[in-house]
């Protein structure tokens, strides 16, 4: 998948930062933000972003304790690649965020992740812990 291939959602792994603190980011990037539900540890929303309607879903506790899952259900949104959003998410929250490298297409290695904090960039492999 070439780096200028539109991902069809996006997802990213953040560390140690709270639900609120998700939340507050999130209305800065948000048009409009609406709880739709929760269970547990996992909450919907649905957002508006650029006119366009984008499903969230929060899991916290989605990787260990430290890794919250953040994944917008859609290709509408601001960003192109996972790794665009995780490195402004990064910055904002000025923590690690992490991202699959790929668009996940089959025979990609699924272990094979960006790990970006401090404004650095890199190629980690992550397994589960």
């Amino acid at each position: 998948m070439s780096n200028e291939t539109r991902h069809p959602d996006i997802e990213i792994y953040i560390k140690n930062r709270s639900l609120d603190q998700i939340l507050d980011w999130l209305r800065t990037r948000c048009d409009a933000l609406k709880p739709q539900n929760s269970t547990g540890n996992t909450y919907a929303l649905m957002a508006t972003m650029n006119g366009a309607r984008v499903p969230i879903m929060i899991h916290e506790k989605a990787a260990g304790k430290a890794w919250t899952s953040l994944w917008f259900r859609s290709d509408a949104t601001p960003w192109i690649r996972d790794l665009d959003c995780a490195e402004e998410i990064s910055n904002a929250l000025k923590t690690q965020v992490r991202c699959i490298v790929s668009g996940w297409q089959d025979g990609d290695d699924p272990d094979e992740w960006w790990r970006i904090e401090h404004g650095e960039t890199e190629k980690i492999t992550w397994r589960t812990e």
